[in-house]
């Protein structure tokens, strides 16, 4: 398998230094940035899988920073924060943070974040499946090349928001709770996630939707989840 590669960057070297510790000791490389900027650089030059990313930085924020990756990429993105207010945790996810933890965090749970979002990442081009596409009036999903598409032209989704619309549309009709969308999707148990999944449907429906306030594709349950309509 090729060596995962994670880009850690923080303003504090202290921070970056413990979190390249822990990694490297679960075998995997890191490359370190001390803002937004450096990152976007490093980016150009070097192989990376998954970022970790500050929000708080000099030069090129996280948030900003995020926006800008996302205009080209859809590498993981796992945000650290100091705060630990709704609000940033959903801007964070908004731009296109696939996760969020928050400063002070345990060594271990960022470990264990880091080693979830990768599997999904490393894995979505290469696990067993039906290798096929499924059609829903114009939305495609073609399960072998990890795409979708709206009448023929591409969408970009990171792979959080894949992995939402793959498990809609493999169950589609069906409705899902929010809290069997953020396990199977996130593999771990979901507690108070409602924001998190909401805020991931809202930013497909952007993307499949041609408006994303009545969709035709991705529709709410009220009370229940969210379902892919047949």
């Amino acid at each position: 398998m090729e060596q995962q590669v994670v880009l850690v960057v923080d303003d504090d070297k202290e921070i970056r230094d413990a979190i390249e510790i822990y990694l490297k000791h679960e075998g995997i490389e890191v490359l370190q940035a001390k803002d937004g900027l450096e990152a976007l650089a490093m980016l150009e030059a070097e192989p990376v899988h998954l970022i970790i990313l500050d929000v708080m930085m000099p030069k090129l924020d996280g948030i900003a920073a995020t926006f800008k990756i996302r205009e080209s990429r859809n590498l993981p993105i796992l945000m650290l924060s100091a705060k630990s207010e709704d609000s940033d945790k959903i801007l964070g996810l908004h731009v296109g943070a696939d996760d969020y933890v928050t400063k002070p965090f345990h060594p271990m749970e960022l470990v264990a974040r880091v080693k979830s979002l990768l599997r999904r990442y490393v894995t979505l081009g290469s696990y067993e499946g039906a290798k096929k596409t499924i059609e829903l009036r114009g939305l495609a999903l073609n399960q072998e090349a990890k795409e979708v598409s709206v009448n023929g032209e591409a969408v970009k989704l990171t792979p959080i928001e894949y992995k939402i619309v793959e498990l809609l549309m493999t169950n589609a009709g069906r409705v899902l709770s929010i809290n069997e969308i953020y396990e199977r999707v996130w593999k771990e148990p979901g507690y108070y996630t409602e924001n998190t999944v909401a805020v991931h449907v809202r930013k497909i429906r952007e993307k499949i939707e041609i408006d994303p306030k009545n969709p035709r594709y991705l529709k709410v349950v009220w009370g229940v989840g969210y379902k892919m309509e047949k």
